[in-house]
């Protein structure tokens, strides 16, 4: 990882993600002081794309653990392959060997199925492991959490403690649905993800759009920001933005104030609910756009 923010925001612009600067020097702190990287913020910032961007400029694995409520240790840690090991029961009956050669036999790394955190600890290259959206597990989760990312070590009763080989370079994302206990956020370095402002969401869509040129990128980003301080059930992110964007150039628009009727039409890639489709009407565009140089 570049040593300094800077460097690292050139890098990490060199891979498709455009960091601000608070974003850059927590990353460079994060590979420092060997810490997780707690990232949070409304849906559709990008927060997520920070891991993907980081194993893409590390050239390393990204491993993914999605979180939901109800999710417990086997879903995120290991389990065991039950229905291997029942067959494997069943083939050693009348082999005459006894049940704890059987036992040792069937739970052996043969029969273990890996999961995130243990794959994470496991990989011989220090993995970036994206714990994406851990608002949404249960509070109890925290816990089986906590201690992995204190040790980066996993204690599975029949095979021992499992130590990490590389310590892998963790984020974790949340939304906000809940709050995050204070030994989680503790043992992690902290930052906010906004939304980007004009300039930086139109050097995103640069990046991301092919046929996209600077001014019309900019009209773009300066639209969606104002869009975004509307009265919105669902404040449209900047993968939204990617996709108006997308959808803009591709039907052949150069200069939005030329092309009233077109932005309203592909008002679907940006709002997604009934409620704020019938609220920005084509007067609140023409208003909003009116904004815009």
């Amino acid at each position: 990882m570049a040593p300094d923010k800077n460097a690292l925001a050139k890098a990490l612009a060199e891979t498709g993600y455009v960091a601000d600067e608070g974003l850059a020097t927590a990353l460079v702190l994060t590979e420092m002081l060997k810490r997780p990287l707690l990232l949070e913020g409304e849906a559709g910032v990008g927060k997520t794309e920070v891991a993907k961007a980081l194993a893409k400029l590390e050239d390393t694995d990204l491993i993914r653990l999605q979180c939901y409520e109800g999710l417990d240790r086997s879903d995120a840690i290991y389990e065991w392959n039950y229905q291997r090991q029942l067959l494997a029961i069943k083939a050693h009956e009348g082999s005459g060997e006894t049940a704890d050669a059987i036992e040792e036999a069937v739970f052996s790394e043969k029969y273990l199925l890996e999961r995130p955190l243990l794959a994470a600890i496991r990989q011989e290259k220090a993995p970036v492991l994206l714990i994406d959206e851990i608002d949404r597990a249960d509070e109890e989760f925290e816990a089986f959490l906590l201690e992995i990312l204190s040790d980066y070590q996993v204690s599975i009763p029949e095979l021992g403690t499992v130590e990490a080989q590389s310590i892998p370079r963790v984020v974790l994302t949340s939304n906000g649905t809940r709050e995050l206990s204070d030994a989680l956020r503790r043992r992690c370095l902290y930052h906010y993800v906004d939304y980007p402002t004009p300039d930086r969401e139109a050097r995103i869509l640069l990046s991301r759009v092919d046929g996209l040129d600077a001014k019309l990128a900019l009209q773009i980003a300066e639209l969606m920001g104002k869009l975004r301080k509307e009265d919105l059930a669902k404040v449209p992110g900047v993968a939204e933005t990617i996709d108006w964007a997308a959808a803009l150039v591709g039907l052949g628009a150069k200069n939005l104030h030329d092309e009233r009727e077109l932005i309203f039409d592909t008002l679907a890639c940006v709002l997604k609910t009934r409620e704020d489709q019938a609220r920005v009407t084509q007067d609140v565009t023409d208003r909003l756009l009116g904004k815009v140089a």
